[in-house]
């Protein structure tokens, strides 16, 4: 089997192999995958982090061998933890900015460096690595640092992210990995019987007239939800479901509410 990272900011993943089919996820920096198919221009990958499948231009990714892949995959996950991350390539000079949440590898605190394979970087802000116990506060802290941020269909970045992208991103800077969809992380945690015993970082889902789960958000206190709709924002949130003060209405209908830690 072959394998690949991503060293490019962002990596726009798509349902098939053509430019013009619909993005549906995204590779940030320091994303693994495994390469399970390939055509003359693009790679069909598996993510390591979430086994989601889906289609990449050749061109933005870098192959790896298996003892590197190895190594990574192994590794203590640390995160980017500012919105943007300028990084400098020690070889070449060339400058770039990681998004929130980016993943780096064998990282030097002292020098602020960091390498993958015979890449050297050198780095200007702050990381943390990921603890084994979820602290809900820090999980709240990262989901405000996204607020505002623009909707964008299978986007992971604060310059553009979808409601499960938000979720996933949130709990992957905590320490724990869900699914790439809303209706797959559904399928995980706890359910809750009533409203009232949600906590700050729950998840709430919500479905459609056909009763399939199409949004999800993050509890906070106070009877509101932060969530992905239009852009990252707060509203009031009830037994029936997201109402909206700027609407007077209510725009997704609670279906339940999943404690994942």
């Amino acid at each position: 089997m072959d394998y690949g990272i991503c060293i490019i900011s962002l990596v726009p993943c798509r349902e098939e192999a053509n430019d013009k089919s619909q993005m549906v996820t995204q590779l940030l920096f320091g994303d693994l995958v495994k390469i399970i198919g390939q055509n003359e221009s693009w790679y069909k990958v598996q993510i390591v982090r979430d086994n989601y499948k889906t289609w990449v231009d050749k061109k933005q990714l870098k192959l790896i061998d298996s003892n590197i892949f190895s190594q990574l995959s192994n590794s203590v996950y640390i995160h980017t933890e500012e919105l943007v991350t300028p990084i400098q390539n020690t070889e070449s000079k060339m400058v770039q900015v990681l998004a929130m949440g980016s993943t780096i590898y064998n990282y030097n605190k002292e020098e602020k460096r960091f390498r993958i394979g015979e890449l050297s970087f050198t780095m200007n802000g702050n990381v943390r690595a990921t603890e084994k116990k979820i602290n809900r506060n820090q999980l709240v802290e990262d989901a405000f640092s996204y607020l505002n941020c623009p909707y964008l269909w299978g986007g992971k970045s604060p310059f553009g992210i979808d409601c499960s992208g938000f979720t996933q991103m949130v709990y992957s800077m905590n320490g724990k990995d869900l699914p790439r969809d809303a209706w797959q992380q559904a399928e995980l945690g706890r359910p809750l019987s009533f409203i009232e015993e949600a906590k700050q970082g729950d998840l709430a889902f919500f479905d459609n007239n056909e009763g399939k789960i199409n949004h999800v958000g993050i509890m906070l206190n106070d009877n509101k939800i932060i969530h992905a709709s239009g852009q990252v924002r707060i509203d009031r949130i009830d037994h029936q479901g997201i109402f909206r003060n700027d609407t007077n209405d209510y725009s997704h209908s609670l279906r339940i509410i999943k404690r994942m830690i």
